[in-house]
């Protein structure tokens, strides 16, 4: 009876456990980065505060990075901004077998902007040689017209002009932990997005089917990633803007969520 007991009273505590896991960043924690990845980032390792490693740089205007704990006890990366300020995590000299990558990231975002009208953002950004073009697979706009704010594929800085792509089929979540996934493959110059690990077709852009200038669309041969949140136009609602990000990584295969 004992020994009965004393397993009963085992499976049940496990249980509870288990049940208690949270489905925020802390659940992927053991498999944030795996072999092989190009660039991995859990920020386990790093001390509290501001960012303190040399695997990455900091790029900020009117905004802050800070390393905490999130609500479950694993650490994260708290971005804040002011207006349309910027706060990014930089991966310089970046390479890629082929100029073909994957990226990930979780992320919880506080609020989006209601104003101004088409206020558009980036959290993801890249750039490098042999093209103009500023890709920002993650990113969106404020759409005053429907209204509402959506996800969007863009790009600024080259022929195609300035454009965020954004679909109503796209709509943000705020104040809730998501899955975002991306791809750059020079083969269409295609840009692929998933969230909470669905493909989202039409969340892409590739040389002739975009959101720019009638003139085809080219991948750079990328060399600097950025993460983490610009917002391009001033008075913004709300005027300060919070968000966390985790177990960021860019791989040769997509690792999935």
């Amino acid at each position: 009876m004992r020994s009965f007991l004393a397993v009963f009273t085992a499976a049940l505590i496990l249980g509870t456990a288990a049940g208690s896991v949270p489905a925020g960043p802390s659940a992927a924690t053991q498999r944030s980065c795996p072999r092989g990845t190009l660039f991995c980032e859990d920020f386990e390792r790093l001390p509290l505060g501001g960012p303190s490693t040399l695997n990455w740089g900091v790029d900020t205007r009117h905004g802050t990075l800070t390393v905490e704990h999130a609500r479950h006890g694993n650490q994260v990366l708290h971005l804040h901004t002011v207006d349309n300020g910027r706060a990014f995590l930089r991966v310089d000299d970046f390479a890629a077998p082929g100029n073909r990558f994957y990226g990930r990231m979780r992320l919880r975002v506080d609020a989006f902007p209601t104003a101004p009208d088409w206020a558009h953002f980036t959290l993801v950004e890249a750039t490098g040689s042999g093209s103009s073009e500023v890709v920002r697979p993650i990113g969106g706009q404020y759409a005053p017209t429907v209204p509402g704010t959506f996800w969007g594929v863009g790009a600024d800085g080259g022929p195609t002009g300035d454009w965020t792509n954004w679909r109503e089929s796209a709509p943000v979540t705020e104040d809730t932990w998501q899955c975002f996934e991306w791809q750059l493959d020079p083969t269409d110059n295609r840009v692929a997005v998933w969230i909470d690990g669905m493909a989202k077709p039409e969340l892409t852009a590739s040389t002739t089917d975009h959101g720019g200038n009638d003139v085809p669309f080219v991948l750079p041969a990328v060399d600097t990633v950025k993460i983490g949140w610009q917002l391009y136009q001033g008075g913004t609602t709300p005027g300060e803007f919070d968000l966390w990000i985790d177990d960021i990584a860019l791989s040769t295969k997509r690792l999935g969520c």
